[in-house]
């Protein structure tokens, strides 16, 4: 399903754009928000220097009805508001499609993510133009679910890793004992890691604002067998410790040096 995000540059008078103009080294996150018929409730979270001053302007800015502080520290503070003019919730409201959460505001300018059908998308842009707002698409991309990304396998070899902290630093467990606690072969083991590792930053890589990659879609596809034979297990010390000893796993026994060649005059 289509994600975008939409920077919109919020005009004078409602509370939001005129606050965060004033104070634009200021962060304003809004972290919940509820539209009524009138009104919009939301908790937002403050950044700024000096909370104090900020604070001030948004209780004596007449577009916002309540001003409670919830809890403050050092540079920062969490506000519950109320609004007679929740202008971007208006929109999502009217095109059917809800803003995602958090969203952020500095200087003016909003940066609004949703998720939906082409149309729905179509039709916030459109309530965007009938109220005078000003906007311009960040970027569009194709939303997957995490969890197709991965067979049933990999995500169970996956889950184990992790609670067997294989990820962490330092490592809490050795490849073997991870292909141990799910009865496969540790090589079986290191590939699937290995192909699920890549899938993962591939597609991390891919949700990046400034993909750092060459566009891959020209390149070679290679088959599954392809790519086993090409890969080769990381080093690993911990698991070179671990499994040391007389009895060492089939993948890491050395070759018999072989025969010398003698010659006969």
């Amino acid at each position: 399903m289509p994600q975008a995000r939409l920077l919109v540059d919020l005009p004078d008078g409602p509370w939001i754009a005129d606050v965060s103009r004033d104070f634009p080294d200021a962060g304003f996150r809004v972290l919940t928000a509820v539209p009524d018929e009138s009104a919009g409730f939301a908790l937002i979270r403050l950044t700024a220097r000096d909370v104090d001053p900020v604070l001030a302007e948004m209780r004596d800015h007449e577009a916002l009805s309540k001003v409670s502080v919830m809890a403050r520290g050092d540079g920062v503070a969490t506000v519950r508001i109320e609004t007679t003019a929740p202008l971007l919730l208006a929109a999502a409201k009217r095109s059917g499609l809800p803003i995602e959460m958090p969203l952020d505001i500095e200087n003016g300018v909003a940066e609004v993510d949703v998720t939906g059908e082409h149309e729905r998308v179509a039709a916030l842009g459109k309530r965007f133009d009938e109220m005078g707002l000003d906007y311009e698409v960040e970027r569009v991309r194709q939303r997957v679910d995490p969890v197709r990304l991965l067979t049933d396998r990999q995500q169970e070899l996956l889950l184990a890793a992790v609670e067997l902290g294989y990820y962490e630093v330092p490592r809490q467990s050795t490849l073997t004992e991870v292909a141990d606690h799910v009865g496969i072969a540790k090589s079986t083991c290191s590939e699937t890691l290995q192909r699920v590792e890549r899938t993962v930053v591939r597609e991390f890589v891919d949700d990046l604002p400034n993909r750092p990659l060459d566009d891959d879609a020209n390149a070679p596809e290679t088959t599954d067998e392809t790519d086993a034979d090409a890969e080769t297990e990381p080093t690993d010390e911990t698991d070179a410790d671990a499994d040391s000893g007389a009895d060492l796993d089939a993948d890491t026994d050395a070759e018999p040096a072989p025969n010398p060649q003698t010659y006969h005059s």
